[in-house]
Parts: structure tokens; C-alpha cells; sequence
């Protein structure tokens, strides 16, 4: 019985931590428990949510992706050069969202066809791609886009600014990336095949599974999560910063692991994924709300990463 309440609580764990935390920051300030903030909140959520959705599925499998953040970069870029040069924004987007599944390609063959570890692969990637960034974009914003009639009034804008039923569209993306994650896992032979890589690669080889190409596919999905949340940053500041998205790849590991995924079995949900986004979200929008210093944030969010990490251990 003891054991039983012992499993329930580690699997709930950090839902309990949600909601205490929650009330904790709604007690300390009132201007945490607006709609307004929660709105707001949420819309910054999505963010890290995206990337945070295609680095569970690489942690599932074993590995890690610490090259989110310069793809995020360099696919925005991309696609803010493309408009600026007078390409229509959803042809911009569609060649950025392509360019960022090649970028998570490419991290995957070092992997699997040379052989790297995947941080060690993946430490390259970033280097390379913020490196690419910093030469495409010349070290400079890409601006321009703002007052553009092709970007104001294209999808690309309403994907950043815009709202359905009072909700911001960023939310919505969100929320049909969670269910389209949730489905392949639990609901298809590649999710199968993902737990079954990451909990024992050799008996999953012996079983029939297609190691390389389940890898492949699961940085093609970083890739992919990591630019569509390049598509709507680009759309929320109107220029692509070539410094954008540096050290998301930090927050993205700590919601999956808030979230309960083990960082080297295969065992995890992404549900758990997406408690520990709000975890990260509520933590980083009531300590501003608060007024605590961002030294200090980085610090308090350090300590949860480990706390984290402790419980996972543990389990």
C-alpha cells in the first residue's frame, strides 16, 4: 500500500507542485490572478512548450537536443530575410519550418551515422547553426518587417498576434501540438518504437525496430516544434535577433524534466511535459510579478532543475 501511494504521488508529483504553486504566487500578489496575466502567461508558454513538446520525444529515446535554440534562430531568420526580399509570408514560413526538419536531420545522422553522442552531436549543431546565423544575418536584426503588408496581414502575423475566441493563437497551436504529440505516442507504432529505443536499444534492434531511422524522426521533430516556435517569435517582435532563442534549450530540458520524463530510460508522458511548461511559466511570470531580479531567477530555477533531477533519480 505503501508502495502504491509512493507511485501515485511521484506520478502526480508535479501537478501537486503546479497548483501549490499557483496559489502561493496568487497569494503574494494579486496582479498574478488576472485573466489578463493568464492569458499572457500562457502565450509565453508556448514558446518553450513547442520546443519542449520535440525534446521529450529526443529524451525518450535517449538522447538530447542542444541545438533548439540556434535553429529556432536561424529558421527565423530565414524566414524574415525571405519576406524582406518580397516572398510571401507562408511560402517564408513553409521554407523555414522545411529548413528547420533538415537542421534536426542533420543533428540525427551525426548521431546515428557518426556515431557521436548525442550531446557532443548536438553541441556542434548549436555552435554551427548560431554560427550560421551570425553570418547570415551579418551580426545584425533582421528588421523591416514591420509596416510590411505582406507579414502585417499574413498568417505568419496571426499566428504571434492573433486570437480565436479570445484565446491567443499561440495558445491554440499549443494545445494541437500537445494532442498531435500525445497521439503518436500512445496511439502509434512510431510512439511504441520510441519508448521501445529509449528504455532498451538493443533489445528493440533484436525486436525489429529501425533504431537510425526512429532517431532521425524524433530530431526531425525537434527541428520541426523548434522553428515553428522561431515562426511565432518572429511574429511577436517583428525582427529576427540573431542572439534569438540562446539558452531556450535550458528551459526546454526543465520542463521535461518538471514533467517527470526520465533522462535516461525511455519512461516518461507528455503530459508530464506540459505541467513542467507551466511549471517554468508560472515560475518566470510570478517571480517578474514579484520583482525579483532575473540573477536570482536563474538561480531559484536552477535549484527546481535540480530538485527535479533528485525526484527522477529517485524514481
Amino acid at each position: 500500500m505503501k508502495q502504491l501511494k509512493k507511485i501515485k504521488f511521484q506520478e502526480f508529483g508535479s501537478l501537486i507542485a503546479l497548483f501549490l504553486l499557483v496559489i502561493v504566487i496568487s497569494f503574494i500578489s494579486k496582479d498574478f490572478r488576472t485573466i489578463d496575466n493568464f492569458l499572457s502567461l500562457l502565450r509565453q508558454s508556448s514558446i518553450n512548450g513547442l520546443i519542449a513538446f520535440g525534446m521529450t520525444l529526443v529524451i525518450l529515446t535517449g538522447g538530447i537536443d542542444l541545438s533548439v535554440g540556434s535553429v529556432l534562430a536561424f529558421t527565423a531568420a530565414i524566414a524574415a530575410k525571405l519576406i524582406v526580399s518580397g516572398v510571401s509570408s507562408p511560402i517564408a514560413m513553409l521554407i523555414a519550418l522545411i529548413i528547420g526538419v533538415l537542421l534536426g536531420l542533420l543533428t540525427g545522422l551525426m548521431i546515428t551515422k557518426g556515431r557521436l553522442q548525442p550531446f557532443i552531436a548536438t553541441l556542434i549543431s548549436m555552435t554551427v547553426f548560431r554560427g550560421a546565423t551570425m553570418i547570415f544575418s551579418k551580426g545584425k536584426p533582421i528588421s523591416g518587417l514591420v509596416g510590411n503588408d505582406a507579414f502585417s496581414n499574413s498568417f505568419l502575423s496571426f499566428i504571434g498576434k492573433g486570437s480565436v475566441l479570445g484565446i491567443p493563437t499561440p495558445v491554440w497551436i499549443l494545445v494541437i501540438s500537445f494532442i498531435l504529440v500525445y497521439f503518436l505516442l500512445h496511439n502509434t507504432t512510431f510512439g511504441r518504437k520510441v519508448y521501445s529505443v529509449g528504455s532498451n536499444a538493443k533489445a528493440a534492434a533484436l525486436a525489429g525496430i529501425n533504431i537510425t531511422k526512429t532517431k532521425l524522426m524524433v530530431y526531425a521533430f525537434s527541428g520541426f516544434f523548434a522553428s515553428l516556435a522561431g515562426m511565432i517569435l518572429l511574429s511577436r517582435l517583428g525582427s529576427a535577433q540573431p542572439t534569438l532563442g540562446s539558452g531556450y534549450e535550458l528551459d526546454a530540458i526543465a520542463a521535461v524534466a518538471l514533467g517527470g520524463t526520465s533522462l535516461s530510460d525511455g519512461r516518461g508522458k507528455i503530459f508530464g511535459t506540459l505541467i513542467g511548461i507551466l511549471i517554468i511559466a508560472v515560475l518566470n511570470n510570478g517571480l517578474n510579478i514579484i520583482g525579483v531580479t532575473s540573477y536570482y531567477q536563474d538561480v531559484i530555477k536552477g535549484v527546481v532543475i535540480l530538485i527535479a533531477v533528485l525526484s527522477d533519480k529517485e524514481r
